[in-house]
């Protein structure tokens, strides 16, 4: 089966890896055909052991080669494609388009904090196939309030997002 790992923190806040150690690590814990998607932390590889296993084994083995708490969500690449594929948002130049992967319901809890928060112009969230979509303007992603609650250290190790347009590098390259 080939996956995608997408590391939480990567790159950020004093976190700084090459992606060549990563690979390495991931090649260490025994997976096969790894390679990497740009440098934050979006790893590829193949492996016949179930989801949850791999997610303990590349944690374990990321925390200990870097010396960090690391946290990385796992989807295969039929999930991916279907990420891509049921983007509920219009691409646009002045729009980014984020989904979120993350622990089981993660969705709800996003949903929650999104509809609490004050709306930006042209701010929307969508879940769709228990995946959580939100749009923002370019250059609100971290001023808006929902940005903002993103970062907040309770959510660490239940979510990561990434671009639309990487899911789509990723899809491409799986």
């Amino acid at each position: 089966m080939k996956y995608c790992a997408f590391l939480r923190g990567v790159n950020v806040n004093g976190t700084s890896m090459k992606m060549a150690e990563v690979m390495n690590v991931f090649s260490d814990a025994g997976m096969k055909e790894v390679s990497s998607v740009l440098a934050s932390g979006n790893i590829l590889f193949s492996s016949d052991k179930k989801p949850s296993e791999l997610k303990n084994i590349l944690e374990k083995s990321m925390s200990e080669y870097f010396d960090y708490e690391a946290f990385l969500f796992l989807k295969n690449e039929n999930e991916i494609s279907e990420i891509v594929n049921n983007n509920p948002f219009n691409k646009a130049e002045d729009l980014h388009i984020y989904v979120f992967v993350g622990i089981e319901d993660v969705e709800t809890l996003l949903m929650e904090e999104f509809s609490k928060s004050d709306k930006a112009e042209n701010e929307n969230a969508q879940i769709v196939a228990d995946t959580f979509y939100w749009q923002i303007q370019k250059g609100n992603t971290l001023g808006s309030t929902f940005g903002k609650v993103l970062g907040k250290k309770k959510l660490k190790d239940k979510i990561t997002s990434r671009n639309i347009n990487t899911f789509e590098r990723i899809l491409k390259k799986l």
